[in-house]
């Protein structure tokens, strides 16, 4: 039985030890009352999505916490060095494992940022091998202009590049949403579907034999900081 459940009964035998209508009608009260501010732990808006993030502190995360921060209510991937080939370490990752789900998020990036949504993915392990990784990335810095496709934002790396010109200037709110349904995989940024594929039936096959993770069934969801800034919020997923 939930918390819910429990308090409520521990109330309702209080109310049935009365005698009187003005009794029950007291307990009827202090039932509504309690039931109100526990509140539901995991409430699901009107399309059936849940919060993975309260905007209060990392409650139903775990990894690297020293990196990740609460801050004005977004969660915040600070700057951390000395450099992305020492930082790819620094992940954050639910708590939960998933299997088939849809995933919203909106996220800002400062220039140059580089970031990942992991998916299906182990704790441990270079995640774009073993599991599987949506880049995050300022696809306008300088710094990656000659990337391989598969590298620039909204790509599954390793397996699916994404199409191009669909990410709002550095500085504003971008929205995402990130959908895997057994073996279908779909990517929509700012209302524009930029990745929609088959696992089993990858045309861009360069790096297959790099990659094992996209064969898992489940795992679990992260952020995958590679040294710079960036905000999320509005992080919210509903189960297939």
């Amino acid at each position: 039985m939930d918390r819910q459940g429990k308090q409520f009964l521990i109330i309702m035998e209080t109310c049935n030890s009365g005698k009187t209508f003005t009794l029950f009608a007291a307990c009827a009260v202090l039932v509504l009352i309690a039931l109100l501010s526990v509140g539901p732990l995991h409430a699901q808006d009107a399309d059936g999505f849940v919060s993975l993030f309260n905007g209060k502190n990392l409650d139903g995360w775990q990894g690297a916490t020293e990196v990740y921060m609460v801050e004005n209510g977004y969660l915040v991937c600070k700057k951390h060095g000395p450099g992305e080939k020492a930082s790819t370490d620094k992940n954050l990752f639910t708590r939960k494992e998933y299997a088939d789900f849809i995933l919203r998020f909106e996220f800002k990036l400062e220039p140059g940022a580089n970031n990942g949504v992991a998916v299906r993915s182990p704790l441990e392990g270079h995640i774009t091998e073993v599991g599987m990784e949506i880049q995050i990335l300022d696809d306008s810095a300088e710094c990656y202009k000659n990337l391989a496709p598969h590298q620039y934002h909204g790509s599954i790396y390793l397996l699916a590049p994404a199409k191009r010109g669909h990410l709002k200037a550095v500085g504003e709110w971008n929205g995402e949403e990130i959908m895997f349904h057994g073996r279908h995989a779909k990517i929509t940024l700012n209302g524009v579907v930029i990745v929609d594929v088959d696992l089993d039936n990858l045309e861009y096959k360069k790096y297959l034999d790099k990659n094992t993770g996209r064969k898992r069934p489940r795992g679990y969801i992260g952020f995958l900081g590679h040294g710079s800034r960036v905000e999320f919020r509005n992080i919210r997923i509903k189960e297939l």
